[in-house]
């Protein structure tokens, strides 16, 4: 958040509970009915599930504005599919006689390229380019404000580009899976996971060189593992600051 706006990265379920609980603790800026922009990292389930939350109870929470969306190839037509899947609602509310507003269930959506992507008088935000099995396009997101400097990996194996977004920034916000409890897991997954996700051991080679001011691991994979664990596995190679985030959690 950024002088009362909010920038939400994906839309995972219950992301607008979490809003309202934001809300109830103060933190204005993420009412539902406040949170108007969206920027997706890819377009598996558990990223995009919560986004018709995101549209239709930020609408009925009087949000004016359509909802900007940005994301990957296929953003457009997941809003268009979504605003087609709520017709109904989206016509009953508009022509009978509850209050709305004219434009809150509209989304406009944008599939992006890597580079800027957004700017306003607040942040300027790039898309960049992360590997994430099976998918062609999928991005992290560079938040640059007038006083910090933010990164945040979304689903990606280590990739070079994290690396040379972050050089230093003020946060970087990256995944992470257990290293050592990836040997429990059946065989077709200690495939896939190294070429989805990023260790914990790995993750630590990599804010090693990207020298962050501090780490925030996040979408953490546990499979059993604590917080404690993970933060073991990154200090083997990472020594600055790093926490193991949390809902609500304001680093």
């Amino acid at each position: 958040m950024v002088n009362g706006t909010a920038y939400l990265v994906d839309a995972g379920a219950g992301v607008m509970r979490r809003a309202a609980q934001a809300r109830r603790a103060g933190i204005a800026g993420f009412g539902p009915g406040k949170l108007g922009i969206v920027f997706l990292t890819h377009l598996h389930s558990d990223h995009t599930i919560g986004l018709p939350d995101v549209i239709h109870t930020g609408w009925i929470e009087e949000r004016e504005a359509p909802l900007q969306l940005f994301g990957p190839p296929g953003t457009k037509d997941m809003a268009r599919h979504l605003t087609e899947a709520w017709s109904a609602d989206i016509d009953n509310r508009t022509t009978n006689k509850q209050p709305h507003t004219e434009l809150g269930w509209k989304v406009v959506a944008t599939d992006i390229k890597p580079g800027v992507v957004y700017r306003d008088s607040n942040v300027t935000v790039t898309a960049i380019t992360v590997a994430h099995d099976g998918w062609a396009v999928a991005f992290g997101y560079k938040f640059v404000t007038k006083d910090r400097v933010i990164v945040i990996s979304g689903d990606t194996r280590p990739v070079d580009a994290i690396i040379d977004a972050c050089n230093g920034c003020d946060v970087l916000v990256h995944e992470v899976y257990s290293a050592e409890k990836l040997s429990t897991r059946p065989g077709p997954w200690q495939l896939y996971h190294p070429d989805a996700h990023t260790s914990g051991v790995d993750l630590g080679r990599l804010a090693a060189r990207a020298k962050p001011k501090l780490l925030v691991l996040y979408h953490q994979i546990y499979w059993g593992a604590s917080d404690d664990d993970l933060l073991a596995e990154v200090r083997r190679n990472f020594s600055g600051p790093a926490v193991s985030g949390r809902d609500l959690g304001i680093y």
